[in-house]
């Protein structure tokens, strides 16, 4: 699966060289795509075993472990440029998430919302967001909102996602937003 227009659509703002977690990381799709870009990146999965090659570079950092479990977060009090999750939903983790987020730094989710159910899994509400619940959860943790969406997507698939981009109350967006077509 390629990567999410979204996620790729604001990464390129993250400043060149800056760190990046990619949470439930997958195969590696959003890995790559910042490594592409010259970014130092941290995955961190349940299972990391489908990252393949990337467990030999120097600009990964691979973490296995399990964020469902009861565990404190395995990366509290560090700080990343950007923080990306997608297709995945675990609610105690997120102000864990938005405080990832370095003051100056960018949020980037896209996951699945109520409706989808409709369309297939994930159906169960526990792991369907509610309406405004990621704006709401990043505004909650100080995170200013540059973009938010509700919506019906059909490439790759059909699902219901809601997806934000949220920066640090540092980042330069705050004072000046930038224009759509300058993103």
């Amino acid at each position: 699966m390629p990567p999410s227009p979204w996620v790729a659509h604001f990464l390129a703002s993250a400043p060149p060289g800056g760190r990046v977690l990619d949470v439930a990381c997958g195969t590696g799709r959003h890995t790559r795509l910042a490594l592409g870009r010259g970014l130092v990146v941290t995955a961190i999965d349940r299972d990391t075993s489908r990252l393949g090659e990337l467990s030999q570079r120097t600009d990964v950092e691979i973490i296995t472990a399990d964020l469902e479990d009861g565990s404190t977060f395995p990366l509290t009090g560090r700080k990343f440029d950007a923080v990306i999750m997608t297709n995945y939903l675990w609610r105690p983790l997120l102000p864990a998430l938005c405080a990832a987020v370095a003051p100056d730094g960018l949020l980037i989710c896209e996951t699945f919302a109520r409706g989808h159910e409709a369309l297939g899994r994930p159906s169960n509400p526990d792991f369907l967001l509610k309406p405004n619940e990621l704006a709401e959860v990043a505004m909650g943790a100080g995170l200013v909102v540059m973009a938010f969406e509700q919506v019906r997507q059909d490439e790759p698939w059909p699902r219901i996602v809601q997806r934000i981009a949220a920066v640090g109350p540092a980042h330069p967006w705050v004072a000046a937003p930038p224009s759509r077509s300058s993103l």
